[in-house]
């Protein structure tokens, strides 16, 4: 009597279900090896390329008004132009947030001011210019005081801060957003408040972080 060679539903079922998951198991290490050889490739490139932070100066800084409306309420008006340098030759730069304020010992003078996104190309120079008021802006009540300090050395130390975000761009790949701060720092000259606009044209160069 011969033996029954049929496989029964079961069986069929159960065999089903391996190669199901070896398939699952194939899929998974394919997508995996990709997805790792994707992230090499361009980390890969992130290295060779090694993009380095942009550079900025300030060119000019005029005060049109700085003067105490109450015992510690400040209206300023300051007027500055940034330059900005990206030094890579084959990344770009998008900045997608920019804000500008104006600072004397510590304390803010300006409320801060928003510069429109833009993107800067491989070695390309951009003149950022803003305008930077404020009306009634609370300060510390030795404000006055340091004021009159520093207008007996005739002098008076003002810095300049931007706090943005920006994405790197390499061919047509474009990297995720990175915060940066930027610190410029500049001596002006200072006579009697109220007085003129005071201006500094020093070019000074100003420090980044990321």
């Amino acid at each position: 009597m011969s033996k029954n060679s049929e496989k029964s539903p079961k069986d069929c079922a159960s065999k089903k279900a391996i190669n199901f998951q070896k398939f699952n198991k194939k899929f998974l290490f394919s997508l995996s090896t990709a997805l790792l050889s994707l992230v090499s490739l361009i980390f890969l490139v992130w290295l060779i390329l090694h993009p380095t932070k942009p550079q900025f100066s300030l060119k000019e800084a005029d005060i049109n008004q700085l003067n105490l409306s109450g015992p510690s309420l400040l209206n300023s008006s300051i007027q500055i132009t940034l330059q900005s340098d990206n030094p890579n030759k084959k990344v770009g730069i998008y900045y997608d947030e920019f804000l500008l304020y104006a600072s004397y010992k510590g304390q803010k003078i300006t409320p801060e001011t928003a510069i429109s996104p833009f993107y800067q190309g491989h070695e390309e120079t951009n003149l950022l210019s803003a305008s930077l008021i404020g009306f009634q802006l609370p300060v510390a009540p030795s404000f006055a005081y340091e004021v009159q300090r520093d207008q007996g050395t005739g002098r008076m130390a003002l810095s300049f801060k931007v706090m943005g975000k920006l994405r790197w761009k390499v061919g047509t790949w474009v990297s995720g957003r990175y915060r940066f701060i930027v610190n410029c720092i500049t001596i002006m000259p200072l006579g009697p408040i109220p007085s003129p606009p005071l201006r500094s044209k020093q070019g000074s160069q100003c420090s980044t972080t990321m």
